[in-house]
């Protein structure tokens, strides 16, 4: 059951290899597949890499062995020998690179740097390639840390746009295995300022790149503090959205999630349910469901039947999940806000077309029983600005009409325009200002 809501396969494809490994360490935590399935996913992604011992590692655990197999061991000797190969070629650079007195006579020109370092230190464009090697060599064998900051260096160096954007996306990968969030946001929006820019290389080659932009980004928006506010900004947009739809509706699942769980509801929410209205019959992820449900066939004993399966799919999503202390994924406080905000969007439709509403009724569909919906009701009434009324002796909810005063939507009118033609006059004014005199 818990391996009908996983999205891996779907998800993996869009990903660096090295990225899909926590995907599998999840998938292996919670129990989802057998053991011996994932040791051997595990063992072929690891083939494309140059993590030999971590490999090992796995073949010793899946075959209960303490041998391992002949190539692996020749395989091992040849990424040692490589390794240092590429260290040497790359040593003039990063020698140069360690030296803070050398490095200050850099400049914001790089074709400028490209001169002082040819005249001054013998380093030509070779061996800046060979740090671009050496870097990837690095994170190919599993050291983040030295492949980040070496990537880094590169591209501070490279003329090469192609490879500084190939150095750009290692080094955003780098960063999300190290956990880095904050620095993992920087380099992701850096990607997409590129990928955006009108001189990308090909309208393909930009739909692609989003796509795998949005793959990537799952790991920060749903680690970095602001992320469920980040990932509204960038998968609602357009561009990204009619993405989305045509080549990762499964993308959708995540979006409507940040939606849900957000502390406010955000002005494109409606737009999105459009979207949802759109996708309902293609689409058969339950938390996108729930909101066709809700906002769009108001089939609230569907929505309380989706709860439940919304609540499996949290619960075994590698991404709708934090580590805790002790290293190991915890969904429990996101499923529990989820909850929590689905009961309340259920509610809130429910009563904005109903003006008396059976209590026991209301309960079965927030899936709460009887005392813990009337304590729920009473703690919303209390604390928002839900205007309802508990009649305790009849067990239901009587819903004050909230008619907004005309005169009020008068002012509130006027207010709007004349804060937009102050702001027009100033930009007037300012450009007036701007001007050289005649």
């Amino acid at each position: 059951m818990a391996a009908k809501y996983d999205l891996t396969q779907r998800i993996a494809p869009q990903l660096d290899r090295h990225l899909v490994f926590p995907l599998l360490e999840f998938l292996q935590e919670r129990g989802m597949y057998p053991d011996e399935e994932l040791l051997k996913a595990k063992i072929e992604l690891l083939n494309h890499t140059n993590m030999v011992d971590y490999a090992m590692d796995i073949h010793k655990s899946l075959y209960r062995t303490e041998d391992v197999p002949q190539e692996m061991m020749e395989r091992r000797a040849e990424v040692v020998g490589r390794l240092k190969a590429l260290e040497e070629g790359a040593a003039p650079l990063i020698a140069f690179l360690q030296n803070p007195n050398a490095v200050q006579e850099l400049r914001a020109d790089k074709q400028q740097n490209l001169q002082i370092l040819k005249e001054r230190y013998q380093i030509g464009p070779e061996q800046i390639e060979a740090l671009y090697q050496y870097a990837k060599f690095q994170f190919e064998c599993g050291n983040y840390s030295g492949a980040a900051d070496y990537l880094y260096q590169y591209r501070a160096l490279s003329t090469n746009s192609e490879r500084s954007l190939s150095a750009l996306w290692g080094k955003l990968a780098a960063e999300i295995l190290m956990q880095n969030w904050g620095d993992a946001l920087e380099e992701l929006n850096r990607v997409k300022d590129i990928i955006d820019s009108k001189n990308f290389s090909s309208p393909l080659n930009q739909v692609q790149s989003r796509i795998w932009l949005m793959h990537w980004s799952l790991f920060i928006f749903f680690n970095h503090d602001n992320g469920r506010t980040q990932i509204i900004e960038l998968f609602n947009q357009d561009k990204y959205l009619n993405a989305i739809q045509t080549n990762a509706p499964h993308l959708l699942r995540y979006l409507a999630i940040a939606f849900i769980v957000n502390k406010r509801k955000r002005p494109q929410f409606k737009d999105f349910i459009k979207v949802i209205q759109q996708e309902q019959y293609s689409n058969e992820d339950p938390i996108t469901q729930f909101l066709a449900c809700v906002y769009v066939n108001y089939d609230f004993d569907g929505a309380q039947k989706k709860m439940k399966e919304c609540e499996e799919a949290i619960l075994n999503d590698p991404f709708l999940g934090k580590r805790n202390e002790e290293g190991n994924y915890t969904t429990v406080p996101l499923r529990d806000e989820f909850l929590e905000n689905a009961r309340l969007f259920i509610f809130e439709t429910y009563c904005r077309i109903h003006q008396r509403i059976d209590m026991s009724v209301l309960a079965e569909k927030l899936n709460l029983n009887y005392e813990e919906a009337e304590r729920w009701i009473v703690n919303l009434i209390r604390t928002s600005n839900f205007e309802a009324k508990i009649d305790s002796e009849n067990g239901t909810i009587l819903m004050e009409p909230n008619h907004t005063n005309v005169y009020e939507q008068l002012i509130d009118h006027t207010k709007a325009l004349s804060g937009r033609t102050y702001k027009l006059v100033s930009q007037i004014l300012d450009q007036a200002q701007a001007q050289p005199a005649r």
